[in-house]
């Protein structure tokens, strides 16, 4: 039997709502402006996010105007933006492993919600899909973390607690994977989860956007959409087109 994926049920579960209910409202909306602002995106601009989570991103983006899908692999997480859908604003749920049904303007892939996956083929399968779901002069944004600083100051455990509920923490860099297990009881019943993200450099992301027929057009290192510094930036944003 094959063994299930760690984001599948972590991603739906509730406790992991409860222990990212405090991301930055502000700092998201405010790369999203800075974002549009450098894209010269025009109101007209068809916009996918990519594993769009509760849509934060998506409704924002909604707002200053433009039509957006947001797509997610958690049903959870999708029912609950749903609430939020209107006319030129839409919701699904959908495995950014499977090609997309429509082309778009831009693709925003936000937060860290690349490299998740086992193998090298897999993401270039991933952004192999970003890449025919734009249209001819469409571009493409992939904000994922730089792991030459995250490797540094990684915090190898700490206990937050959300909701009255205490979670453990505890972070190890093990087979070119941050892993991060997460351990809490609720009602007397443990629970365990754990993330794995790949530690993927710059140059590796490179050779894998130059493989999906991709081009790299500059990148970023952070939200206010600074320079890329490889050494001190703790974001690595790319901006990609066809």
């Amino acid at each position: 039997m094959k063994q299930k994926e760690w984001f599948v049920d972590w991603f739906d579960s509730e406790y992991y709502h409860i222990l990212y209910k405090d991301r930055n409202y502000k700092e998201a909306e405010l790369f999203m402006t800075n974002l549009v602002n450098y894209l010269k995106l025009k109101k007209e601009s068809f916009i996918l996010d990519l594993a769009c989570g509760k849509g934060r991103h998506s409704v924002f983006l909604n707002k200053l105007g433009f039509t957006v899908n947001g797509i997610d692999l958690s049903k959870n997480s999708i029912k609950y933006a749903k609430q939020f859908q209107n006319d030129t604003l839409n919701f699904e749920v959908h495995d950014m492993r499977i090609p997309f049904d429509t082309k778009y303007n831009a693709i925003f892939n936000l937060f860290t919600s690349f490299g998740y996956f086992n193998d090298d083929q897999t993401n270039i399968k991933v952004l192999k899909n970003i890449k025919n779901g734009l249209f001819k002069n469409g571009v493409a944004v992939i904000d994922f973390m730089n792991i030459e600083t995250v490797s540094k100051n990684l915090v190898a455990q700490e206990t937050i607690t959300k909701n009255g509920i205490v979670f453990k923490i505890k972070r190890v860099i093990s087979d070119q994977r941050i892993i991060k297990d997460i351990w809490f009881t609720v009602n007397k019943i443990e629970y365990h989860f754990t993330e794995k993200v790949q530690c993927l450099t710059f140059e590796t992301i490179k050779r894998y956007i130059l493989k999906a027929g991709l081009q790299l057009k500059t990148t970023f290192g952070d939200y206010n959409l600074t320079t890329f510094d490889l050494k001190k930036s703790k974001r690595l944003i790319l901006v990609v087109c066809i």
